[in-house]
């Protein structure tokens, strides 16, 4: 058992570099880093470099849990007067939806703490696999494909998302030679600085110098300069991510950490809190899940969601008052037989937008890392930030986080954008313990289904006995009766959807208590892409979610 290790991600690439880590003797960190920087080369359209990377691990050694926010601020220079004279209610696709990219600041933070690698040690898969090149995937071909006139729109963007003009098809190789450099150019000044003599911290400590105050900042400042973007050297320079306390839930014999309100963290949390406190007979229904009482708490915390949650500074409420024991007794009650299409506090009415829901085209961005090594030690990381709605900084291959789309720019709003403020983000990792031992790491991209995938598959298995793997592939649902995180946060009253491998007598209850079903494809990639890594006293386990393009690897050090 101390010898063994688990490793589920978004992609093969990814699990075979924290493969390659974790047998040359590297901790789940340093594993967990080396996968989350190759999955912003080979995810590129969900995934960047220079996007967000929310973590939380646990410290075998302290045994202590703690999480990094890994997400970027509003620019000094932003202004939500301005943004809504000119853009309306909503920030606009492009470089005015900017923030401070935090991936690489959040990488080094963790790898520099509790980590025993350096940026190079780790990043040799990204780089090989952005100067070499790697085969496009089917996943990734169709992504492009179906964004194709808005890759179009940025030369940029377009240089290497079409090449020659058109996505790339399925077995191509997908090249990024911008991307290649800039991340060589990070390996090479920490080369330099062990050169001098510097220790490890030191060689990483110039890493991210070359990133936030030297060529690649220059570069991304210049060209924002030029072309009406918000972004400044003072912006990048001052940056620095936040160690930040995990909110701990007793969930089912188990201890489930969660991320903070700066997140959907507060909300994973909340959403345990009631199923815990409602108990199994609950949330049962004979060998399934009951899906309409899960639904119903879940349309209730995205209405807390909506009314309370933002970054931790700003909110009118402490975010652990969301958890109170009362305040969930309350919200328990108001579950009835039938649905509530729009639970309270109800958002106010807004047009819709016109756009394509999201349950049509799915949530674009986000991958996940999950990793336990032979000491126990837990990484959970959930990187972020797509490629398609805003421009690649030329000379960088870099998407810089597009994350303020989840701001709103209308002054006096709870997520209002401000200087220095953070966007509430949807990306939210999870970590359990078990009898205060390692368990588990568990994450998904799905932007506002997140935390519905991560409860059905934690229902699963722990109030229905279900191997992972089992819990990971069943059918699953998803409400979207609340305002979604994404400009233009249109409102669906009633509105689930389901996976169409979903027992025919499940979907019949649904629609006789009033919900408004739409069909998704079975297995589709719309509902998640679970990634475990589990550890118990049977030895571990690792499950990679079919409906994506990752994969799971369990080992053992030779």
């Amino acid at each position: 058992m101390s010898e063994e290790w688990a490793v589920a991600t978004g992609h093969p690439i990814a699990t075979g570099a924290a493969e390659r880590v974790l047998r040359a003797g590297g901790n789940a960190v340093d594993a967990g880093v080396a996968a989350g920087i190759a999955l912003a080369v080979v995810q590129p359209d969900l995934v960047s470099f220079a996007g967000v990377a929310p973590v939380i691990l646990y410290d075998a050694a302290r045994e202590h849990v703690t999480s990094y926010d890994g997400v970027g601020v509003w620019p000094q220079a932003a202004d939500v007067v301005q943004m809504q004279r000119d853009h309306g209610d909503h920030v606009p696709e492009g470089l005015l939806r900017t923030v401070v990219p935090a991936a690489p600041a959040s990488w080094i933070k963790v790898l520099a703490t509790h980590g025993t690698l350096g940026f190079g040690d780790v990043a040799q898969e990204a780089v090989q696999a952005a100067r070499d090149g790697f085969e496009v995937y089917p996943l990734l071909a169709d992504f492009i494909a179906s964004r194709k006139e808005k890759y179009a729109r940025f030369p940029s963007t377009a240089a290497i998302f079409l090449p020659d003009g058109r996505p790339s098809k399925v077995g191509e190789l997908f090249v990024q030679t911008d991307l290649a450099n800039t991340l060589q150019l990070l390996i090479d000044a920490e080369s330099a600085a062990r050169a001098e003599g510097g220790d490890r911290r030191e060689g990483l400590a110039a890493a991210r110098a070359a990133f936030y105050t030297g060529p690649i900042a220059q570069k991304i400042v210049a060209f924002h300069a030029e072309n009406g973007g918000l972004l400044r050297a003072e912006d990048l320079a001052s940056y620095e991510v936040r160690e930040e306390p995990t909110f701990a839930v007793e969930f089912r014999g188990t201890q489930i950490h969660c991320c903070g309100a700066w997140c959907q963290g507060i909300s994973m949390a909340q959403t345990l809190v009631m199923l815990e406190q409602a108990g199994p007979d609950a949330t049962r229904d004979g060998e399934k899940i009951n899906l309409h009482f899960l639904l119903e708490v879940l349309k209730r915390v995205f209405a807390d969601r909506e009314a309370h949650v933002t970054d931790p500074r700003y909110m009118q409420i402490a975010p652990e008052a969301l958890l109170d024991p009362a305040f969930i007794a309350d919200r328990l009650r108001s579950i009835q037989e039938n649905s509530d299409p729009l639970p309270a506090p109800a958002a106010p009415a807004l047009a819709a937008s016109g756009e394509r829901p999201v349950f049509e085209v799915g949530c674009a961005d986000t991958s996940h890392v999950s990793v336990i090594d032979g000491a126990g030690n837990i990484f959970s990381a959930t990187p972020s930030d797509p490629s398609y709605d805003t421009v690649v900084i030329p000379g960088t291959g870099l998407s810089v986080s597009s994350r303020g789309s989840q701001s709103r720019a209308i002054p006096g709003h709870l997520n209002a954008l401000a200087p220095g403020k953070r966007p509430r983000l949807t990306p939210n990792p999870i970590l359990g313990l078990k009898d205060g031992k390692p368990w588990l790491a568990m994450g998904t991209p799905g932007g506002d289904v997140q935390i519905q995938a991560m409860a059905q598959v934690l229902l699963g298995m722990l109030d229905l006995g279900q191997p992972a793997h089992v819990a990971v592939e069943a059918p699953r649902v998803a409400s979207y009766a609340y305002p979604g995180s994404f400009a233009p946060h249109d409102v669906h009253p009633n509105k689930v959807l389901y996976e169409a491998d979903l027992p025919l007598e499940q979907a019949k209850e649904l629609r006789a208590r009033g919900h408004d079903l739409e069909e998704w494809p079975a297995r589709t990639w719309m509902a998640g892409g679970i990634c475990i890594a589990l550890r118990g006293g049977s030895g571990v386990d690792a499950v990679a979610d079919p409906r994506r393009a990752g994969t799971a690897k369990i080992g053992a050090k030779p």
